[in-house]
């Protein structure tokens, strides 16, 4: 959905709208839409900058990083963004820290299709869990382990202990 800036009113735009994109969009590869991105997004010019405000939310079906079961993901999230006119970038030949976190828009456009999809992505964790304290799955029979199927007792020593061992047999 393309907003073009030039018909923008004065007094800005409000939308509320279903996005509809595939799972092959998002960062997370095994990350299945159970429902369209709904975002809620005003759009205000001021003088030459656009600021977009709004909320995207949706639910998703991830995979456990630790034991690969799915579990959904509701995601809900706020963001403030500030578009200026590409020009301005192109004036400016050294990357400044004020810079890094500036968004330029060019043809009198934005794409708010993209800027829904760029926030959904960013509340995504690196490595999504069922639960925090996911133990994930058992080393010796595959099982997962909070189901509680898992009986096995695993106990790893650490070869660096092994001399150690040694000598505490020997002096008792």
């Amino acid at each position: 959905m393309l907003i073009d800036i030039d018909r923008l009113p004065k007094e800005g735009l409000r939308l509320s709208r279903d996005f509809e994109f595939l799972s092959l969009d998002l960062v997370e590869e095994n990350a299945v839409f159970l429902e369209p991105a709904h975002a809620e997004v005003a759009v205000h010019l001021v003088g030459e900058e656009i600021f977009v405000q709004g909320e995207v939310t949706a639910r998703l079906s991830f995979v456990c990083s630790r034991c690969l079961t799915p579990f959904e993901f509701p995601v809900a999230s706020r963001f403030d963004l500030v578009y200026l006119p590409e020009e301005l970038d192109a004036l400016s030949e050294e990357l400044s820290d004020e810079k890094i976190d500036q968004m330029y828009y060019s043809g009198r456009q934005i794409d708010l299709r993209a800027v829904v999809l760029e926030q959904l992505n960013l509340t995504f964790p690196a490595k999504p869990l069922c639960a925090p304290g996911c133990e994930g799955i058992c080393a010796v029979c595959g099982e997962i382990i909070r189901d509680a199927k898992c009986s096995c007792l695993v106990k790893e020593s650490d070869p660096r202990w092994n001399k150690l061992k040694f000598y505490v047999r020997d002096k008792s």
